[in-house]
């Protein structure tokens, strides 16, 4: 494990020092559609380059599960409807990566959670996810959200929900069910969504990222 943290911080100070953080969609195997919601991330980028003053390259990278690139980017990226397939290798590499420093951010774009959550339990057999309570840091700064994950699309009409696996203390993945941070996230166009919408959207993303680069 000494290892590969070394390589992941080896990795990341050469990143630091020949180009801007870049973060990634995950590609993942099973059928679910991974490549759902494109404008998603790159928009959430601008937001946050623009309200938070980060400096994260809006070009947005594509890495799959299995592939030592994962360790180029700290922050990675998983959408989809349906199904989730990880194998062994699939499992150690993702484990590894979230051990050495890395993130995992799950939104569901609808029907991917019992899928999802199994593949995850798989990477991390000795944790339970842990549900965020509403005043956990990632929904207090910058931006306040005294209510928790805002509802972005209805969906089955439940409450929306921050699922998260925590190792030794810190957060390796998030799993954002049933608000659908990353259609707020799409170009206006897409989803019609309004202004406020979106607005909500943008701000818990901002909050996520804030939180990542933080802790």
């Amino acid at each position: 494990m000494k290892r590969v943290i070394v390589i992941f911080l080896m990795l990341m100070s050469f990143s630091a020092f020949s180009q801007k953080t870049q973060v990634a969609v995950l590609r993942y195997r099973g059928g679910g559609d991974w490549y759902s919601n494109p404008t998603s991330l790159p928009n959430l980028v601008k937001y946050c380059n623009q309200s938070l003053k980060t400096d994260i390259n809006i070009d947005v990278a594509v890495v799959d599960v299995g592939s030592p690139d994962i360790f180029n980017y700290p922050f990675i990226h998983m959408t989809g409807h349906g199904n989730v397939v990880f194998d062994e290798e699939e499992v150690c590499n993702l484990r590894n990566y979230l051990l050495a420093g890395g993130f995992l951010h799950i939104d569901d774009n609808y029907g991917m959670k019992d899928f999802v959550m199994a593949q995850i339990q798989k990477v991390f057999p000795e944790l339970q996810w842990v549900e965020l309570p509403y005043t956990h840091e990632i929904f207090q700064t910058p931006y306040s959200f005294p209510d928790g994950l805002p509802k972005i699309h209805e969906h089955d009409n439940k409450s929306p929900q921050a699922l998260a696996m925590i190792y030794q203390g810190r957060m390796v993945c998030l799993f954002t069910y049933e608000c659908d941070l990353g259609d707020g996230w799409e170009d206006q166009r897409v989803h019609h969504d309004s202004e406020d919408t979106r607005l909500k959207a943008l701000k818990m993303g901002a909050n996520i990222v804030q939180y990542v680069f933080s802790n």
